[in-house]
Formats: C-alpha cells, sequence, structure tokens
C-alpha cells in the first residue's frame, strides 16, 4: 500500500492565463459526466465536447458488480445524478475513442477514427480497463455494462434474476441448473461478484494468490479478519494459491489443482486507460497522470485536466492518492473544472473513500493506509456489533484511515475527521474504544 505523508516538491502547473471558451472532455463514465454538469454549473458557456468509447449513454459502474443479477440494465447516470450530461454537452460522439492527444500554445487536438477534435482544453476522463493476462483468454473480465451481460449469460442469468429472487435476499428464485464461477482475485470487485453468485445458488469458489483477502487495500493483518466472511456466504475462498492457466471449462493451480468452471472471471485489478496520452501528458510506470491538487498534469500545460481512475492525485494530507475511488470520480471533477477556470474549488482535498456491500457486510473505507502504519482494532470482528480498523502512522496518533465494517456510526466520525487540512491525532487508548465516538477521542 502507498505510503501517507508529505510528497516530494514538483513543479506546479500555472493557472490558466484566460478562460477557455471550448472544453473537450475525454470519457462518458461517472468522471467524465460529472465534468460537463460542472463546467455547465460553474458558469461555463462555451462549446463543450463530449467523446465516449462505448456506444451507450454515461452508467454508473458500482452496480456491475454489486447488482449484477438483480439489475442487468445500466444504471443511467442521468437518473443517479439527476441531470443528462448528454444534454448539457454541445456535441456528444459516443462509441468515438481517443487515439491521441497533442498540447500546445493554440490548444489541444484530440485525435480519433474519425479525425481530430481541437478545443481550447482537454479534460481527460477516460478511466480504466480489467487486466486480464494474454494467456487467459477463456476469462471473463467485468468493467462494462457489455462485459456484465457476457458475465450474466455465463453463469445462466442473461436477464437477471428472476422475481421473486434478488441478489442477497436469500430467495433466488427460479435460475437454471448451477453453474461453477471461479473468481480470480479477492478484491472489492471479485468478493462483491462471489456474494450476488453465490446467493443466487451459483457455485463459486474464489482464489486469490496473496495470503488474504483486499490486501491491496487493508494489508495482511485486516485482510485477513475478512476470509472467514467467504465460508460464512457459501464462497469456497483459497489463498496463497497462485494460477498456472485458466483452460476451457477449468482453471489449473500451481499446485496442479483443477478446479472446474463454467465460467471464469478475471478480478485482479485495473490499470488507467492512458494509452492515447503518451507523448502528451507525464505517465508513471502504472499509466497514471500525477497530477496536482487541482488536477492538473504535475508540469504539465494548464490546457490539461485529469480525473478519475486515470490520475494519481497529489495530496497535502495523504500524499500521493492512486485512482480507482469512486468518490473521487464524483466529487473531483468540480476541484479540475474549478481550477480550469481559474477559481478555487469548495474542497479541493477529497479523502480518498472506497464503500462496497459483500459477504453480508457494509464496508467502508477512508484514508490511505500505510504500508507500515500500526493498526489498532475497534470492536471485536469475532462479535456481532461490527469493528473498525484504524491506521495510525507509526509510533504516533496521527489517524492515517478507517475502516468501518457494520459501524455506520464510524464512517460518519471518519468522514469529518478526514476532512480537515491535516491528519487528525487521536488518544489510541479512547480511539480503541468502540463505546467512545470516533470524534471524542481527538487527541488533546
Amino acid at each position: 500500500m502507498p505510503a501517507a505523508g508529505p510528497v516530494a516538491a514538483r513543479p506546479a502547473t500555472p493557472g490558466p492565463p484566460r478562460a477557455p471558451r471550448s472544453v473537450v472532455v475525454v470519457g462518458a463514465g461517472i468522471a467524465g459526466a460529472r465534468t460537463v454538469l460542472e463546467l455547465r454549473a460553474q458558469g461555463f458557456d462555451g462549446r463543450v465536447t463530449l467523446l465516449g468509447a462505448e456506444q451507450v449513454a454515461p452508467y454508473d459502474r458500482p452496480p456491475l458488480s454489486k447488482h449484477l443479477l438483480d439489475r442487468p440494465a445500466p444504471a443511467w447516470l442521468a437518473d443517479e445524478l439527476g441531470a443528462d450530461a448528454l444534454a448539457a454537452a454541445d456535441d456528444v460522439r459516443l462509441g468515438t475513442p481517443a487515439t491521441g492527444l497533442a498540447v500546445d500554445d493554440d490548444g489541444v487536438r484530440v485525435g480519433t477514427a474519425d479525425g481530430e477534435v481541437a478545443a481550447d482544453a482537454v479534460v481527460a476522463a477516460t478511466g480504466a480497463a480489467a487486466v486480464r493476462p494474454p494467456a487467459w483468454e477463456h476469462a471473463l473480465t467485468l468493467h462494462t455494462a457489455a462485459d456484465a451481460e457476457r458475465l450474466r449469460a455465463a453463469l445462466g442469468f442473461p436477464h437477471g434474476l428472476a422475481a421473486p429472487g434478488a441478489a442477497g435476499s436469500g430467495d433466488p428464485g427460479p435460475h437454471p441448473a448451477a453453474r461453477r464461477l471461479v473468481v480470480v482475485g479477492a478484491g472489492w470487485v471479485g468478493a462483491e461478484v462471489a456474494t450476488v453468485a453465490a446467493a443466487a445458488g451459483v457455485d463459486v469458489t474464489v482464489v486469490e494468490a496473496r495470503e488474504a483477502p483486499l490486501m491491496t487495500a487493508l494489508g495482511g493483518r485486516v485482510g485477513a479478519l475478512t476470509a472467514p466472511w467467504f465460508a460464512r456466504a457459501g464462497v469456497r475462498l483459497r489463498t496463497g494459491a497462485a494460477v498456472a492457466a485458466v483452460e476451457p471449462g477449468a482453471v489449473r493451480l500451481a499446485d496442479g489443482t483443477v478446479l472446474p468452471a463454467d465460467a471464469v472471471l478475471a478480478a485482479i485489478g485495473a490499470r488507467p486507460a492512458t494509452g492515447w496520452l503518451a507523448g502528451a501528458l507525464p505517465l508513471d510506470p502504472d499509466g497514471s497522470v500525477p497530477v496536482d491538487e487541482r488536477h492538473a498534469p504535475v508540469g504539465g500545460s494548464w490546457r490539461a485536466r485529469v480525473v478519475g481512475d486515470a490520475a494519481r492525485r497529489r495530496s497535502a494530507r495523504h500524499g500521493w492518492v492512486p485512482g480507482g475511488h469512486w468518490d473521487a470520480a464524483l466529487r473531483g471533477p468540480a476541484v479540475a473544472v474549478a481550477g480550469l477556470l481559474g477559481r478555487e474549488a469548495a474542497e479541493a482535498d477529497l479523502a480518498p473513500y472506497v464503500f462496497s456491500t459483500q459477504l453480508g457486510h457494509e464496508l467502508a473505507l477512508y484514508g490511505l493506509p500505510g504500508a507500515d502504519d500500526d493498526v489498532v482494532l475497534r470492536g471485536d470482528p469475532a462479535g456481532e456489533d461490527g469493528w473498525t480498523a484504524l491506521w495510525f502512522a507509526p509510533g504516533t496518533g496521527t489517524l492515517t484511515a478507517v475502516f468501518a465494517v457494520d459501524r455506520p456510526r464510524d464512517v460518519g466520525g471518519a468522514r469529518r475527521l478526514l476532512a480537515g487540512a491535516a491528519l487528525p491525532v487521536l488518544d489510541r487508548a479512547r480511539a480503541a474504544d468502540p463505546a467512545v465516538p470516533l470524534a471524542k477521542a481527538l487527541a488533546g
């Protein structure tokens, strides 16, 4: 996990010498749609062009895994956000992925298969793409609405669950003969899909190469506390199990074990979809664009902003914050647009936030745990009342992150504590007492 704390000084991106009169937004997911709506909400009356790689209107991605079977139609962002980004833009081109970018003193030019789109400024909101090793051609991924359709069909539910059943309801309703699903990866998406599939009567095995679920987000100690949830939800979990091959109808593990499978889901992460930015903006080794507090590429032109999963944001509070946070894709565009228009954002340094519903539990992670942070548990993970993990900078009371399991009060407390200009300092003993509200555990 990335370490929280100060970041190395890097050149700041100068603000715009003048307000742009035309903006091209590349990406029609939550970050792109929010950018278009924020441009209009913040008074921009120039020309807005929206490019989207998929042929469908903007939709929300979390329901693809959380509601794979009980909500087969896309969750349209026009309904979720209460405003239509397509109507707010002057020129909408769906099914038009970007192929390149050029930025100079005169403006920006976004390449597409149909020619270049010119504007004064560009906002890159192309998100990420699911990782699937080249040799795993028999595995499915889950990142788009089309991916979800293919996975539902492979599980025998092309149109979702039949009434009255609903994923997680305990009443799956009529369904075809039980299918066997092997999920490779016990991260957020893998556990969410395993949850809804098992509840619908699918035989599910989750294979994780590392020692515990959710290790990338939570580390080994806290991740291991989630392992017992799988069996209780009717899911087999194999940790420390590397995949040697994905074959037709089976997954072969490195130890020789063969797991029969009617469907295999590769849920091993995602990489920023930023290949089209190569040569125009700086890219980190993982493909993300390092951006400053206003979402401008560090040391780059004022004419570009990068939001959502494609960005790695500099934070005075948390250090470098990687993408992958839905909340950042929702709220970051307001900050990016304010910077592009030469204004101050009301809330510039957003705390990283991840939420999940899986294996019978409601989870929320605020902040950014450091690999060497001290972990303090609040409540009993084996109990019935929920529990919370707190991360502190080594040897201090400086709180870096909060992971709440079935404790909505702690979710609210974490949100307030991690909204300040600096990381809060808590009394560790008081913070470990589940009877003490987190806000009351502040030191001093």
